[in-house]
């Protein structure tokens, strides 16, 4: 039987111009466990394009590189913490500061050429919101679960496809061997090329300050900080029970899409040895961070008084709060409080996954944070 992948084919024109070979091994084991994986049409369509689509921005991001020289970008403040543990409202909320630039989902799918004019960018984001309405109707669910719009700030898990090493294959597919692959495997040339894509972003804008989200950061601390040694991170904590639950749903949901057959089980093992890696990685680099530069919110405490808690949040990491932007966030909230959005529902014993489970896998990190 003929494989659905290949390196190859996904390579085809595009070979010797995609800069340094720290991509070849991450995409050969992505594409080798696809091969074993049993997709539907859309599946196979979809990690075909992604794959192809990602790896063309890498390479339109290298042939500026070798044709110019840029500058180091702004320091950034990356907010931190499991997935589905508030980080996108946390991320929403400060992203109402203007001393902030994030980059926005267009501009991540499609940051090159730079774009000259408001046309070129309309025309940009009508592209990308056409493409994110055909996602939502396959995957008809993930409005409830994660609201995505192309002139939205978007968190930077999609940087990471261009160099093939990204959770969102891990949430597409039960690819075990590639699952086990990222958690060891090293991310500092992953974010050599972060790095690249905010240099060339700034040819439109330099910010004060970049603010950036990804949940994988937890488990790469040291490669952040070998590439921006002036960092700050904002690390909201929220008990694993429930964001392992919400997770392991959206990945049914989206593998549901893709597959010809879900394992909820397989998901639920997958994701707690995924993430409780990641959690304990973390807790063992943070010592790495100068205490001036990092802050815990607790999840409860910042649904309860989001404003208390970023104020505590300006305060320790030296951020000014002016009117303007208290203002801002202040309005923010109003505006989202009466926004009706379908309910996210799952059972985390679909999953073969209970209390004592996730205590069992993230005990350090529970004790530490009293859940």
């Amino acid at each position: 039987m003929t494989d659905q992948f290949s390196v190859k084919k996904i390579l085809k024109g595009l070979e010797n111009n995609l800069g340094e070979d720290d991509y070849i091994e991450p995409l050969t084991i992505l594409v080798n466990a696809l091969n074993r994986n049993k997709l539907n049409f859309f599946g196979e369509l979809a990690f075909k394009h992604q794959l192809k689509r990602r790896l063309k921005t890498r390479k339109l991001i290298y042939e500026e590189f070798k044709n110019n020289a840029y500058q180091d970008p702004a320091d950034p403040v990356f907010v931190i913490g499991l997935p589905r543990s508030g980080t996108t409202f946390l991320f929403n909320l400060l992203y109402q500061d203007k001393i902030f630039r994030s980059p926005l989902y267009w501009e991540i799918m499609k940051p090159l050429p730079i774009a000259k004019n408001k046309k070129e960018i309309k025309r940009r984001i009508r592209k990308v919101n056409g493409e994110l309405f055909l996602g939502k109707t396959v995957i008809p669910k993930l409005r409830a679960m994660h609201t995505i719009k192309a002139e939205m700030p978007e968190e930077c898990e999609q940087i990471a496809t261009m160099h093939a090493k990204s959770f969102v294959y891990i949430c597409m597919a039960d690819v075990p061997e590639y699952a086990e692959y990222l958690k060891t495997c090293d991310f500092d040339s992953v974010f050599m090329w972060h790095k690249r894509f905010f240099q060339i972003l700034e040819t439109g804008r330099k910010p004060d300050k970049w603010l950036l989200k990804d949940p994988s950061h937890i488990g790469h601390i040291p490669s952040i900080l070998k590439t921006y040694p002036n960092a700050k991170f904002i690390y909201i904590h929220r008990d694993p029970t429930d964001a392992i639950g919400s997770f392991c749903s959206l990945t049914k949901n989206i593998r549901s899409s893709f597959t010809s057959k879900v394992n909820p089980e397989e998901i639920g093992n997958t994701v707690i040895d995924f993430w409780s890696h990641n959690v304990r990685q973390g807790l063992q680099d943070r010592s790495l961070i100068a205490e001036n530069k990092i802050v815990d919110v607790i999840y409860d405490d910042f649904v309860r008084n989001p404003m208390q808690e970023i104020k505590n949040i300006y305060a320790h990491l030296n951020f000014d709060m002016s009117v303007a932007t208290e203002n801002n966030m202040q309005n923010y909230l109003y505006l989202n409080k009466g926004k009706s959005k379908s309910k996210h529902i799952y059972n985390i014993e679909e999953f073969n996954i209970d209390e004592e489970k996730i205590k069992f896998h993230f005990n350090d990190y529970m004790l530490k944070y009293d859940f």
